[in-house]
C-alpha cells in the first residue's frame, strides 16, 4: 500500500491545508456582507407607491372631465328626450351611488367591530403563548401582532370603498361616452371604464405597499438586527395579512350574496316570467341588482387581491428572514419581495397607454383584443424587469457550499432560480387565464355547446354546464402544480412565495380589467333605463361581453395565485414551527391525525359552498316574494313605456339584510377552524387541515367559476342573435314582422335559468374560496406560537393520544398509554371546548329546522313560487306560466 507522507506545518502543503482550514473559519454566511447603503430598496418602494397614487389621481380627473350629460359626447345630438334622459341619468346616478355606499358603510361599521374585538384577541392569545422564561406574558408581541392586523384591515377596507366609489363615480360617465356616434362611442365608453378600473388598480397597489413598508419601517426599531430579531419582527408583520384577508372573507362573501340575491331574484321575475328586458326600468330589482355589481365585483374583488398581495409579501418576508445569508445581505436583499410589486406599478402604467392611447377602440372587434394585449404586454414587460431586480438585490455567497447563490432553508438557491420562480408565476398567471377565456368565451365552442344544450330546456344546459366547469378545472391544476414544483426546486417555500408575488405583480392591470367589467355592466343598466336610444345599449352590451371574459381571466389569475399564497403561506407556518423547534413538520399521511385533518380540510370547502350558495338562494327568494307583490300591487309595471315605477329601497333594503346576516356563519367556518384545530388537536392536524383546503379549493373554485362564467356567456351568445336562426325553426310564434323575438323563446328562458344557477357560483361561492384557502393559512400563521404554546403543539388532546413515532411491541397493543394527570387547566379547557361543541351543534340543529325567515314567512306557498298570486295583492295569479316550463313546450 501507498504510504502517507507527513508534511511538517512549513511545508507548501501544509501552509495549503491551515489556509483552508482559516478560511473556511472565516466564511460566515457564505461571505455575503450589507451593503454600506441601505436606501435603493426603500426608495424603489416608496417612489413607485407614491408614483401609482399620483397617476390613480390623474386617472380619476380625466374621468371626471365627462360631464353627466347625454349630449356632451363628441357628435353626440340633442333631442327633444335630453333634458328627460339627463334628469333620469343623475337620478339614477345618485340611486346607484346610495346604495352602495349605505351598504358599504352598514358592512364596514360591522368590520369595525370585528376588528376592535379580533385585535383584543390577538393580543391577549399572543401575548400569552409567548410567556418568557420567568411566566411573565409578552405583551409586547401581542401588541405589535395586533396593530399588523389593524393597519391590513383598514387598508382592506380603505381599498374596497376606494374601488366602489370609483366604480359608481364612472358608470353614468360610461354612458354618456357610449352616446356617441362611432367610432368615438366605442372609444370614448372604452377609455373612461377602462381609466376608472386604472384608478382602482394604481391607487389600491400604491395604498398597499407604501402601508405595509411604513408598517415594517414603524416596528423596526422594537426588534434587533440580528437574525433572531428580524424573524420576529416578520412573524409580527403577518398580522398584516391577516387584517387584509379577514375584511375580504366579509367583502367577498356580503357583497357576492348582495349582488347575487338582486341578479337571480330580478331576472327570474323579471325577465323569465314577465319577458321584461335586461335592467327595464319597471323591475323593481334592477337598482339592487347594479349596485350589488359595485358592491361584490368592485369593492369584493379589491378587498380579495390585496389580501393576496399582503398574505404573498408577509410569507415571502417571514420565509426570507429565516435565511441567515439574506439576513446578512442586508434590507435590500430582506425587501426584494416588496421591489417586485413596485416594479409592476411602473411596468403596468406604461402598459395602461397602450389601449387608451396608441391603440384605442375603435369597434366591437377591437375591445377584447385591447384588453387581452394589457396582460401581454405588462407581462412582456415585467420580465426582463424581474431579472434585474434579483441581480440588483439578491445576494451572491463568495465562498461556502452555495458560491454565486443564497441558501433558504436547506436549498442552495441563486438570483437566477429566483428569477425563473417569479417568472413562473407571472406566465403561468397568464396561462391560466387564457384557458380560462377558453372556456367562458362565446367565442369557442365549450361556451357554444352549452348554449346548444339550451334547445332541450334547463336542465341539459345545466348538465353541460356543469361539466364545462369540471373540465376546465384540468389544465390549471397542472400549470399550478408545474409551478409549485419547480419553484420549490429551486428556492423551497420561498420561491413559492416569489411565484405568487410574481402572478400578482401585474396587479394593477388585473384590477383595472376586473373593474372595467362592471363599470361597463351599470353603464348598460343605465341606459336602458334612461331609454337611451338601442345604439348606446348594443356598444355597452359589447364593452360587457368582453368585460365578462376578461373578468373570468382575471378570476383565473386570482384563484391561481391564492392557492400559490396559501402553500407560500403553509411555508411560513411550517418556518414558524421549526424556528420554535416542533421538528419535522412534513404532511405525514401516515399519521392518523395529520390524516383526519387532511379529510376535514378537504370538506371545508364543499361546507363554505353550502353556506354561501344557501344563503345566496335564501336571500333570492325573499327578492322574487317582493318583486311578485309589486307586480300584483300595480299592474302598471307590466305596461311598456308606463310612467309608474317600483319601489327600489325595499329591494335594496333585502339585498343589505340578507348579505350582512348570512356573511357571518361562512366567516366564521373560515376563522374558527384552523385555532380549534390547532388547540385541539394540535400543529399536525393543522398541516394536514391546510394541504386539505388548498387541495380541493382550487378545484372547486375554478370548476365554480367557470361553470357561471359559461352559464353567463351562453345566454349572451344566444340574447346577441347567434341562434335565431333555430330558434325561428322551433318556435315559430316567436316571429313577429319578419323578425326573432330572442328573449321571448324557451331557449333563451333556459339560458337565464342556467345564469341564474351559475351566478352564485361564479360571483359568491367561487371567487370567495380564493379567501378561504388563504385565510386559513395566514390564520395559522399568527397564531402558530399559541398552537405550541399548547402541550408543545400536540394540542390539548396530545396527553390522552399515543406518539406515532414510537413502535409498539404486538404484546402491549392493548395495554393503556401512561400519561400525566391532568391539572384543572386542561380539564376546564376539555370541558369549555365541549360546552362549545355541543351548543354548536344544537344552534345549528335549531337554525336547520327553524321556519322560512321572517321576510318571506307571510307568504304562503301553495302553489310554484313564481306562478303564486302575492298575498293581499288584490289580483290573479299569472296564467300560462307554467307552459313555460312544460316539456311539452320543447
Amino acid at each position: 500500500p501507498r504510504r502517507c507522507r507527513r508534511f511538517s506545518v512549513s511545508s507548501p502543503r501544509g501552509m495549503a491545508d491551515d489556509f483552508i482550514l482559516a478560511s473556511a473559519k472565516q466564511c460566515i454566511n457564505g461571505g455575503i456582507v450589507a451593503e454600506s447603503s441601505e436606501l435603493p430598496a426603500p426608495m424603489l418602494i416608496v417612489g413607485t407607491s407614491i408614483i401609482g397614487i399620483l397617476f390613480s389621481i390623474f386617472l380619476l380627473r380625466q374621468v371626471a372631465a365627462v360631464l353627466l350629460d347625454v349630449t356632451s359626447a363628441p357628435g353626440a345630438a340633442r333631442t327633444a328626450d335630453s333634458n328627460e334622459q339627463n334628469a333620469k341619468l343623475v337620478e339614477l346616478y345618485h340611486a346607484i351611488t346610495l346604495g352602495a355606499s349605505s351598504f358599504l358603510n352598514a358592512e364596514y361599521r360591522l368590520c369595525a367591530i370585528f376588528v376592535v374585538i379580533v385585535s383584543g384577541g390577538i393580543t391577549v392569545l399572543i401575548s400569552w403563548a409567548t410567556k418568557d422564561e420567568a411566566g411573565a406574558w409578552m405583551w409586547s408581541n401581542g401588541i405589535m401582532s395586533a396593530v399588523s392586523f389593524t393597519v391590513g384591515a383598514i387598508t382592506s377596507i380603505i381599498s374596497g370603498f376606494i374601488g366602489m366609489r370609483v366604480a359608481v363615480f364612472a358608470n353614468a360617465r360610461c354612458t354618456v361616452g357610449a352616446c356617441a356616434p362611432a367610432p368615438h362611442g366605442w372609444t370614448h365608453s372604452f377609455n373612461t371604464a377602462f381609466r376608472a378600473g386604472g384608478v382602482m388598480g394604481f391607487s389600491l397597489t400604491g395604498v398597499a405597499l407604501m402601508s405595509l413598508f411604513f408598517l415594517i419601517l414603524g416596528l423596526r426599531p422594537f426588534f434587533t438586527d440580528s437574525e433572531t430579531g428580524t424573524l420576529r419582527l416578520m412573524e409580527c408583520i403577518a398580522g398584516f395579512g391577516l387584517g387584509g384577508s379577514s375584511i375580504a372573507m366579509f367583502g367577498r362573501v356580503g357583497g357576492g350574496i348582495y349582488t347575487k340575491a338582486a341578479d337571480v331574484g330580478a331576472d327570474l321575475a323579471g325577465k323569465v316570467v314577465e319577458n321584461l328586458p335586461e335592467d327595464d326600468p319597471h323591475n323593481p330589482g334592477t337598482i339592487a341588482d347594479n349596485v350589488g355589481d359595485n358592491v361584490g365585483d368592485v369593492a369584493g374583488m379589491g378587498s380579495d387581491l390585496f389580501g393576496s398581495f399582503g398574505e404573498a409579501s408577509c410569507a415571502a418576508l417571514l420565509v426570507g428572514a429565516s435565511s441567515p445569508m439574506l439576513v446578512a445581505a442586508g434590507w435590500g436583499a430582506l425587501l426584494f419581495p416588496l421591489t417586485i410589486s413596485g416594479a409592476g406599478i411602473l411596468v403596468c402604467l406604461v402598459t395602461s397607454f397602450v389601449a387608451t392611447d396608441l391603440i384605442p377602440v375603435k369597434n366591437e372587434r377591437g375591445i377584447e383584443n385591447a384588453l387581452k394585449m394589457q396582460l401581454l404586454v405588462s407581462a412582456v414587460l415585467m420580465t426582463p424587469t424581474i431579472y434585474l431586480l434579483a441581480h440588483f438585490f439578491l445576494p451572491a455567497a463568495t465562498c461556502g457550499s452555495c458560491v454565486g447563490g443564497f441558501v433558504i432553508g436547506d436549498i442552495c438557491t441563486s438570483q437566477l432560480k429566483s428569477f425563473f420562480c417569479v417568472g413562473f408565476g407571472l406566465w403561468g398567471g397568464c396561462a391560466i387565464g387564457f384557458i380560462t377565456e377558453y372556456y367562458t368565451s362565446f367565442s369557442y365552442s365549450p361556451v357554444q355547446e352549452v348554449a346548444n344544450a339550451c334547445r332541450t330546456g334547463a336542465a341539459t344546459n345545466i348538465i353541460y354546464g356543469l361539466a364545462l366547469g369540471y373540465k376546465s378545472a384540468i389544465v390549471p391544476v397542472f400549470i399550478v402544480a408545474f409551478i409549485v414544483f419547480g419553484s420549490h426546486t429551486l428556492a423551497g417555500f420561498y420561491g413559492i412565495a416569489l411565484s405568487a408575488l410574481g402572478m400578482l405583480s401585474t396587479l394593477a392591470t388585473c384590477l383595472a380589467i376586473d373593474v372595467y367589467g362592471p363599470v361597463c355592466d351599470n353603464a348598460g343598466g343605465i341606459a336602458e333605463m334612461c331609454e337611451l336610444h338601442p345604439s348606446v345599449r348594443e356598444k355597452t352590451d359589447a364593452l360587457d361581453a368582453a368585460g365578462n371574459t376578461t373578468a373570468a381571466i382575471g378570476k383565473g389569475f386570482a384563484i391561481g395565485s391564492a392557492c400559490l399564497v396559501g402553500l407560500a403561506l403553509f411555508g411560513a407556518f411550517v418556518t414558524r414551527l421549526d424556528d420554535m423547534g416542533a421538528g419535522d413538520m412534513r404532511v405525514d399521511l401516515l399519521d392518523p391525525i395529520t390524516f383526519a385533518g387532511l379529510l376535514i380540510g378537504a370538506m371545508l370547502p364543499y361546507w363554505f359552498s353550502a353556506l354561501t350558495m344557501k344563503s345566496v338562494g335564501k336571500a333570492a327568494n325573499a327578492m322574487v316574494i317582493e318583486i311578485k307583490r309589486q307586480f300584483d300591487a300595480n299592474p302598471n309595471l307590466l305596461i311598456p313605456n308606463h310612467p309608474d315605477r317600483p319601489d327600489y329601497d325595499t329591494c335594496i333594503k333585502i339585498s343589505t339584510d340578507a348579505s350582512l346576516e348570512e356573511m357571518i356563519a361562512p366567516g366564521a367556518l373560515v376563522m374558527l377552524t384552523p385555532v380549534v384545530c390547532g388547540v385541539v388537536f394540535g400543529t399536525r392536524a393543522v398541516t394536514g387541515l391546510l394541504a386539505g383546503g388548498i387541495a380541493s379549493g382550487i378545484q372547486m373554485a375554478i370548476s365554480s367559476s367557470n361553470t357561471g362564467g359559461a352559464f353567463d356567456n351562453a345566454k349572451k351568445y344566444i340574447s346577441k342573435g347567434a341562434m335565431d336562426a333555430l330558434i325561428g325553426k322551433l318556435e315559430p310564434n316567436c316571429i313577429s314582422n319578419g323578425r326573432v323575438n330572442t328573449k321571448s323563446s324557451q331557449i333563451f328562458k333556459a339560458a337565464v335559468v342556467g345564469d341564474t344557477v351559475g351566478d352564485p357560483l361564479k360571483d359568491t361561492s367561487g371567487p370567495a374560496l380564493n379567501i378561504l384557502m388563504k385565510l386559513m393559512a395566514i390564520i395559522s400563521v399568527v397564531f402558530a406560537e399559541l398552537f405550541m404554546a399548547i402541550n408543545g403543539g400536540r394540542g390539548l388532546i396530545g396527553p390522552y393520544i399515543r406518539d406515532t413515532s414510537v413502535v409498539i411491541m404486538p404484546q402491549a397493543m392493548f395495554d393503556l398509554p401512561e400519561v400525566a394527570a391532568a391539572g384543572p387547566v386542561s380539564i376546564f379547557a376539555i370541558f369549555v371546548g365541549g360546552a362549545v361543541l355541543g351548543m354548536g351543534a344544537l344552534m345549528a340543529g335549531q337554525r336547520a329546522m327553524a321556519p322560512p325567515a321572517s321576510m318571506v314567512k307571510s307568504v304562503a306557498l301553495k302553489e310554484p313560487l313564481l306562478v303564486a298570486r302575492a298575498e293581499g295583492a288584490g289580483s290573479t295569479p299569472m296564467m300560462g306560466v307554467r307552459s313555460a316550463y312544460s316539456p311539452a313546450a320543447f
